[in-house]
């Protein structure tokens, strides 16, 4: 079970090395070791639901709210303590919600593995369960077989295997059985070993089982999966910082409010009653909710825009990502190969269309040509790719598909394109054979007395068996160099190159040999490519707009990536490749150096984009990775953003990633990114709408506080109270946070969201802009909250009034009511953090409306509706004439943010 790298072992050598490994073993502990070292590994324990629910209360702001929650039960203020709880259990339920399949990728995994297989055993065929499989077994292969182990292959007839999933490559990787002597081979070059999970596209095989569970490429995917790091996101290390700060500060200034009231004689219930008022006034309980509903909103949004997020805060990470590294075939192209290039008859045609639809032009010179019309020298070329041929065209509800091989269903496509449709009826065959790199096939012929021979192959191979070449309708002379200047440059550009040809022979002629491959025309050559996306362009661009970097990293060879990677304006041409051999000889500060400067990886293998990830994010970057394959799950688990591809995704991909592209288009990243943005820019105007409130409250009761001893009004021993009670403090912060806060989600974005670089993830959201707005709008709040109570209640200490309780009731209720006024005027100003509320519609948010609406008919109900002796907000009635000086006292607040903001755009300019 040691890693060996098999594919440089002869098949007496690999029977030798298992021979030795399980020296001693009986069947039975063979399959012991196998139950040991297989697939239960991949059987990774997951955390229990209650654990999951229990851990969204994992939160230093949840704490505070339940210490909160704690303290008013103590009290006796039962309205106060069900009101937290709510809030609390509100936004843990909605957590655990988005965030219930976290770990499912590894049952994902479990799947693709094959569930049964065909073995050889004492010299008998046998069908088993391929977790029975141990090293040293037999597998025998067919065509569209998943292979179940890892194999190293002994006999390979005409054999092919789909890696995609596992390597990225789009074209099936044809296999023999002839040991390579060169090391750090990628795993698409081993040619002679096969992997499990991948499939058999063509031909036939056996192997020896090398590796079996956790010890096969798969299971080494898994492996990486499982080692991954679990991901903070930006948000969430900012909002940590933040609530850090929070505690202490709430802390320290509940405990100095403490004190001072004990200092200055104030009985202990007072002074403790005022320590949680001040506690219940700086606590944003509402903030953990309101973040998590925004979330949500943006992966609503983002959700009608074709992406999928799986966790909450992953809609934000969009939003601050600097490289998005993305696998090649599935994403940045079709996964379809196209043939985009014909030479014939000297000529070079363009072939439009991409995928596997049968539309498109033929362009010569810029012009398109009817191909009926080009007459015989680009037919020809076209019914040989459509006559030497075993795939099939397949159309369901005008979705196109390829039943067979890739580069032959390219071929088929290119000839419907030309509206060929018959197939000449086939007499006989000489299958494609990678050591011979032709194919042959014997038609009958459309005329009476003649048969055709079809042969297709590589250029070099094809120009061996040509005496002439067709053009113009007839034969000339064979331009040997000319054909293979051609075929040069077509591969120079990544196509992938086939020639032509064709014979005549007797009718007579019903079998086909070797000896009948010499003598033919020449027709030409066909170009094909897995096309790029043509969104994909755009996209790339977009994000280069937006200061995202974009790395390609992909399984195909150097010279392939390279080409995409050009089209695509990814890379330039003096851009370093780096292929997955000189990665595995790099170590992991030999790629920190470098990783920066390189936009191009090529042949990589799953742990190459695992490194990968691992030095961006030590370089400081948010990576965002994106695929569809096996190979790509450990990387998506790594970045701080998995993105993988809905349509041709694996499932293991799928679960491994936080976002799933539901129409596989790279373009839609680029609507996700603006999202997300928009997500970080509601989230902070949310919170720099919420904590000045908070702060203004607090001022109010510590400044009642240290004001008792010079005024009376707020002092106890004189039948003074607190400008607010602590349930009234609460009652502004719920209401303030479902009523007002939530509609600034509703705000539409702001323009060049995608004209800006991402933001720095280090930028905390307390910086010193932040403070200077709070603390502004907490001055005024307070002030505002002061003059009326003080205006309002003096006359009650002063003798005036019949009754002074209640005139002190009305007095708290009108500095409540201001309190709330003042919310509703800072809301305008505040649904933009820099640009003027002067320079945008009051109606392009109606939400705004409704919530301040609901707001004040919820604020008349408590004054004027409710009955006092059951009023739980401890309001009574106000004198109507007291709602003019409300107001005017509120309004300033709207004024003043304004002139900052001016201000502060004027000083940067």
């Amino acid at each position: 079970m040691d890693n060996r790298n098999w594919y440089q072992l002869t098949v007496e050598e690999v029977f030798e090395a298992l021979k030795s490994s399980t020296a001693g073993l009986s069947t039975s502990e063979s399959k012991s070791r196998l139950a040991r070292y297989g697939y239960n590994e991949l059987k990774f324990r997951r955390r229990s639901t209650l654990i999951r629910f229990l851990m969204q209360f994992h939160n230093a702001l949840i704490y505070i709210l339940l210490a909160a929650a704690f303290v008013t039960a103590i009290l006796d203020m039962w309205m106060d303590t069900i009101a937290i709880m709510a809030v609390v259990f509100a936004n843990t339920i909605i957590g655990f919600i988005q965030e219930g399949k976290a770990e499912a990728s590894i049952e994902a995994l479990d799947k693709m593995m094959t569930p049964e297989c065909t073995v050889l055993r004492d010299g008998k065929k046998q069908i088993i369960p391929a977790r029975e499989l141990v090293p040293g077994d037999v597998v025998l292969l067919e065509e569209g077989d998943k292979v179940p182990a890892d194999l190293r292959l002994f006999y390979a007839k005409n054999m092919s295997a789909d890696e995609a999933t596992l390597t990225g490559e789009s074209i099936p990787v044809n296999k023999g059985i002839e040991p390579i002597t060169k090391t750090d081979l990628s795993l698409a070059d081993q040619r002679c070993m096969a992997f499990s999970g991948t499939f058999i596209t063509r031909g036939s095989g056996q192997g020896i089982v090398v590796a079996t569970g956790e010890h096969t490429e798969m299971g080494r995917i898994a492996e990486l999966m499982k080692s991954a790091p679990k991901i903070t996101t930006p948000l969430m290390r900012k909002l940590a910082d933040f609530t850090r700060f929070l505690v202490i500060a709430i802390i320290a200034i509940a405990a100095l409010n403490f004190i001072l009231g004990l200092l200055f004689g104030f009985p202990l219930r007072y002074s403790f009653l005022a320590s949680v008022a001040l506690a219940v006034a700086a606590i944003p309980e509402g903030l953990p909710a309101i973040v998590t509903i925004t979330l949500a909103f943006g992966v609503t949004a983002m959700a009608r825009r074709n992406a999928l997020i799986k966790r909450l805060p992953a809609a934000e990470t969009l939003g601050c990502t600097t490289v998005i590294c993305t696998d090649k075939t599935g994403t940045l192209t079709k996964n379809q190969m196209t043939v985009s290039r014909i030479y014939c008859g000297g000529k070079v045609y363009e072939v439009t269309g991409a995928g596997y639809a049968p539309y498109g032009e033929f362009i010569l010179e810029d012009i398109a040509i009817n191909p009926a019309e080009a007459g015989e020298e680009l037919i020809e070329p076209l019914k040989a790719g459509y006559f030497c041929n075993h795939a099939f065209l397949i159309e369901a509800e005008d979705v196109y598909s390829i039943a067979g091989d890739p580069t032959e269903g390219a071929m088929v496509v290119a000839a419907r394109k030309a509206g060929i449709n018959a197939r000449l009826p086939l007499l006989d065959e000489i299958p494609f054979v990678a050591e011979q790199q032709y194919m042959a096939t014997l038609h009958e012929g459309t005329d009476a007395e003649e048969n055709v021979i079809y042969v297709k192959g590589s250029p070099e191979k094809v120009l061996e068996m040509c005496q002439n070449q067709l053009v113009n309708g007839s034969t000339a002379p064979l331009r040997r160099e000319e054909i293979l200047t051609e075929a040069d440059a077509m591969a120079g550009e990544a196509l992938r190159v086939l020639g032509m040809a064709y014979k005549r022979v007797p009718k007579t002629k019903k079998r086909l040999k070797s000896d009948d491959l010499n003598g033919f025309t020449f027709l030409g050559l066909q170009g094909m490519i897995d096309p790029s996306r043509e969104e994909a362009i755009d996209a790339v661009q977009k994000c280069k707009r937006a200061g995202i970097k974009v790395v390609m990293v992909t399984g195909d060879h150097a010279k392939t990536a390279k080409a995409i990677a050009r089209r695509l304006g990814i890379s330039n041409a003096e851009d370093r490749v780096i292929t997955g051999g000189e990665l595995s000889r790099m170590s992991d500060d030999e790629l920190y150096e470098v990783v920066d400067t390189v936009p191009v990886y090529a042949r990589a293998a799953p742990e190459h984009k695992f490194r990968i990830v691992t030095q961006l994010r030590r370089r400081g970057h948010i990576i965002a990775v994106t695929g569809d394959g096996v190979n790509d799950a450990p990387a998506l688990k790594a970045a701080d953003i998995g993105i993988a591809m809905g349509i041709t995704g694996t499932e293991v991909s799928k679960e491994a990633a936080d976002m799933i592209l539901t129409d596989d288009n790279f373009a839609s990243i680029v609507s996700a990114v603006e999202e997300g943005r928009h997500v970080f820019d509601t989230i902070k105007k949310v919170i720099l709408y919420t904590l000045p409130t908070n702060g203004g409250q607090t001022l109010l009761v510590l400044g009642a506080v240290l004001l008792a001893h010079f005024m009376h009004l707020f002092n106890p021993l004189f039948g003074g109270r607190l400008p607010v009670e602590p349930v009234q403090i609460l009652w502004i912060n719920l209401i303030d946070a479902v009523a007002l806060a939530l509609t600034l989600i509703r705000e539409p974005k702001e323009k060049g969201l995608l004209d800006r670089p991402p933001r720095n993830p280090d930028e905390r959201i307390t910086d010193s802009p932040f403070f200077k707005k709070v603390g502004l709008v907490s001055v005024v709040m307070a002030v505002a909250g002061f003059t009326v109570y003080y205006y309002s209640g003096e006359p009650a200490l002063a003798g005036s009034v019949a009754d002074p309780e209640l005139r002190l009731t009305q007095a708290q209720t009108a500095a409540f009511t201001t309190v709330m006024l003042v919310h509703i005027c800072y809301l305008f100003t505040a649904r933009s953090i820099t640009e003027s509320a002067f320079t945008f519609s009051p109606f392009s948010n109606r939400w705004v409306l409704i919530g301040v609406a609901v707001t004040l008919a919820l604020q008349l109900t408590v004054i004027y509706v409710l009955p006092s002796g059951v009023n739980p907000l401890r309001t009574a009635p106000i004198p109507v004439d007291w709602w003019i000086t409300m107001v005017m006292v509120s309004l300033p607040i709207f004024f003043i943010i304004e002139l900052e903001k001016f201000l502060t755009k004027r000083w940067k300019r």
